[in-house]
């Protein structure tokens, strides 16, 4: 697929809901009892994987054009798949169902595509292996595919290595089937998203510093879930309108929570112009209407804590810096590498290949700014963050930019393409 540079962005969009409280949303819903609906839900692919699980564990979903109703049977109203679960391209379907399983009553066996068969899960085998549970990576090399069979679970107190909602929901997921408390401690705070959900939907969940509790057997009730839209797909579009010259875009109800927002933050060190307007919440999860100008832009430093509160937006963050004056440095990073592709690779490569002054590093990048961008070839390696966040940099390059395997973008965007080429002028 062809990207060509673009005058300006102009005008305002809706973004997709949010794909980590979309995946929640059906998880806690099958686990509620009654039913849950939820409005703005992401019917992306990897959302998809996560229904199509839960169907095949006899949970009726009930799907129109805005709502998705969910009809939960309780915490042990799940039933045996008759078939292996696939979780698709998705590494939260895969880590978060393999809490839920880890506590039911029958066996299970979890499998995904290429890239997440080779994507590690050992960060979840290691703590619900300490809870009790009997679960196993098939091929002995700590990747799906996974056979897991349910059976009681013991509470802990987790010490995670990694900074991880994944890992960390897939232990406070377990909890729920435990027989006494579980916490999980990070060495910084992951995105909150679990913690928040489950307790309005009833269980009892603390956070202190960087350590969540959740209690077991809690009673689950359906609520009414209004999903914002994703500010990880919503950090593509203001990466567009912070670069292409006399460019003002709208983008409304986008999620910004604390855990989440740190690509906000990150601009606004950079000297980018995103202004929250209209700023709500429901259910403890902030949302508000961003109003982005373009802006020039400076070298920063991003690292520490605030890694996990961007890590799905370096890609795009990359992008930024290359047009920035000076020197952005990224460091702390190095889960990248283990994403639906070796993102820091990946975009060192290919933002060479357009003219970058940049240097890999082991956890980063460092990414002298300031230099034109030049059209190149990119492969985006079936990895929907790296297309996106090329198809932006195309808009501030000279020339004509190929991406190979752009549809890749439907995993968690269908239709980016098409809202992209709506807000853009052409020259």
């Amino acid at each position: 697929m062809n990207f060509v540079k673009c005058r300006r962005i102009r005008g305002e969009i809706n973004i997709p809901g949010d794909k980590s409280i979309s995946h929640r949303a059906v998880m806690f819903g099958a686990l509620a009892k009654g039913t849950t609906e939820v409005s703005h839900f992401l019917k992306s692919a990897d959302c998809l994987s996560t229904i199509s699980c839960f169907r095949k564990m006899g949970i009726e979903m009930e799907e129109s054009e805005d709502l998705l109703k969910i009809h939960g049977k309780g915490l042990h109203g799940l039933t045996a798949p008759k078939d292996i679960l696939d979780t698709g391209n998705s590494g939260t379907t895969t880590r978060l169902i393999s809490g839920i399983l880890a506590g039911q009553s029958f066996p299970s066996r979890l499998t995904g595509d290429a890239s997440i068969c080779r994507r590690p899960m050992e960060r979840i085998i290691t703590p619900l292996t300490a809870m009790g549970a009997d679960i196993a990576s098939d091929k002995g090399n700590g990747c799906a595919p996974l056979t897991i069979h349910g059976r009681p679970l013991r509470g802990i107190h987790y010490l995670s290595p990694v900074a991880s909602a994944q890992v960390k929901s897939c232990v406070l997921l377990a909890g729920l089937y435990a027989d006494s408390p579980v916490s999980v401690t990070e060495p910084a705070l992951s995105r909150n998203h679990t913690e928040l959900m489950l307790a309005s939907f009833g269980a009892s969940v603390s956070s202190e510093g960087s350590t969540a509790t959740i209690l077991p057997h809690p009673s689950l009730a359906g609520q009414q879930v209004t999903v914002p839209g994703d500010i990880s797909s919503a950090a593509f579009f203001i990466a567009a309108a912070l670069l292409v010259p006399d460019s003002e875009l709208l983008i409304r109800h986008v999620g910004i929570n604390p855990t989440r927002d740190g690509i906000l933050r990150a601009i606004e060190a950079m000297g980018g112009s995103v202004e929250k307007l209209n700023i709500s919440s429901q259910a403890g999860e902030p949302a508000a209407d961003l109003l982005v100008r373009s802006s020039s832009l400076h070298g920063t430093v991003i690292e520490g804590a605030m890694i996990p509160t961007l890590i799905d937006e370096i890609p795009v963050l990359a992008v930024l810096a290359s047009c920035a004056e000076g020197e952005t440095v990224i460091r702390d990073a190095a889960e990248l590498k283990i994403k639906e592709s070796n993102r820091l690779d990946i975009m060192v490569r290919s933002l060479a290949a357009m003219g970058v002054d940049i240097t890999g590093t082991e956890d980063g990048m460092i990414i002298r700014g300031g230099k034109p961008l030049h059209g190149a070839v990119v492969d985006s390696h079936l990895d929907h963050r790296i297309a996106m966040a090329f198809a932006i940099a195309a808009m501030a390059a000279d020339g004509v930019t190929t991406i190979e395997r752009a549809e890749c973008v439907d995993i968690s965007y269908p239709g980016f393409y098409d809202d992209l080429r709506r807000i853009a002028e052409p020259f």
